[in-house]
C-alpha cells in the first residue's frame, strides 16, 4: 500500500470518528452504522491504536486443544496474535453484534479453520460447553452492560480457566488496591470525553471490577500513542484472571 492510499484510509476511518457514534434503533445497529463505512480499514488502523494485545495473548496459559471465546471480536484480528500456538488451540469463537466486522472475521475464517464469526449479545451468549479461555480486546468499554458481560464471561469459562482482558482505562481518584496507578484530574476528564463520542466508555470502576471477580490476577498499567496525536499518551490496562477450581470462590 502506498503512502498516499494509506493517508487517504486512514481519512475515511477519522472522518467516522469524528462523526461519532450514530443514534439506532439498537445497539446492534449503531455498530453497524459506525463501523461499516470503516471495516475495510479497521484492523490497520487499529495496530497502531489497541495497545497490549500482543502482550495479552502471549501472556494466556492455554491447555492443549483448548476452547477460546472472543467477546466483542470484531474482525477476529487477535487470533493471530496466537502465532504458532493457534494451530494448538481446537476452537476459536468471535462473538460480537455488529455485522459488518464480522464478515471481516468470516473471511478471516478461510485461512484459519478454528475461527468461528457468531453474532451474538457479549452479555448473554454462552457455548454449548465450559471453556478454557475468555478474551475481552477493547470491547468491555463498548458494551452497555459490562457488569453483564463480565458475569457471562465468569460463567463460560471452566474452573481453573482463564479471563483475558485488554482496554482503556481510566483509574479511581484514590484507587483501592496497594500499587495501582492513580491518574490525574484532567486525565480521568479528558479521555472519557474524548472517546464517548464515539461510544467507547472510559470508567473507572472496570479494573477494580474484574480485580474483585477473580482474586488471583495479573495486571499491567501503562500508556499508549494515539494516531495523529502526537503528544497524547492514552492509559490502558492488561489483566489476566484465574477461576478458582472451587467455583464457590468467585467473586458475585
Amino acid at each position: 500500500m502506498s503512502r498516499l492510499e494509506s493517508i487517504r484510509n486512514d481519512a475515511a476511518v477519522l472522518a467516522r470518528l469524528v462523526r461519532g457514534m450514530p443514534q439506532a434503533a439498537s445497539h446492534a445497529d449503531a455498530l453497524g452504522a459506525f463501523y461499516g463505512p470503516q471495516s475495510a480499514h479497521y484492523d490497520r488502523f487499529r495496530e497502531r491504536l489497541l495497545a497490549g494485545r500482543a502482550e495479552l495473548v502471549a501472556s494466556l496459559p492455554l491447555p492443549p486443544r483448548a476452547v477460546v471465546v472472543e467477546l466483542g471480536g470484531g474482525t477476529g484480528r487477535n487470533a493471530e496474535f496466537f502465532g504458532e500456538r493457534l494451530a494448538g488451540i481446537q476452537r476459536f469463537d468471535v462473538v460480537d453484534l455488529c455485522r459488518p466486522l464480522l464478515e471481516r472475521a468470516r473471511e478471516r475464517a478461510r485461512r484459519i479453520p478454528q475461527l468461528q464469526a457468531i453474532e451474538a449479545d457479549a452479555t448473554t451468549y454462552r457455548p454449548s460447553d465450559p471453556v478454557d479461555c475468555v478474551l475481552l480486546s477493547y470491547a468491555l468499554t463498548m458494551i452497555p452492560d459490562w457488569r453483564a458481560t463480565i458475569a457471562n464471561a465468569l460463567a463460560m469459562l471452566k474452573p481453573g480457566g482463564v479471563l483475558g482482558v485488554v482496554d482503556f482505562y481510566v483509574s479511581e481518584a484514590r484507587p483501592a488496591h496497594v500499587g495501582a496507578v492513580r491518574h490525574s484530574a484532567v486525565t480521568r476528564a479528558f479521555w472519557p470525553r474524548w472517546f464517548g463520542h464515539d461510544g467507547v466508555r472510559l470508567d473507572a470502576r472496570h479494573l477494580p471490577a474484574l480485580c474483585g471477580a477473580l482474586s488471583r490476577h495479573e495486571v499491567v498499567e501503562a500508556r499508549a500513542p494515539v494516531p495523529y496525536l502526537p503528544l497524547a499518551r492514552v492509559p490502558y490496562y492488561r489483566f489476566v484472571g484465574f477461576k478458582p477450581r472451587d467455583p464457590s470462590r468467585v467473586a458475585g
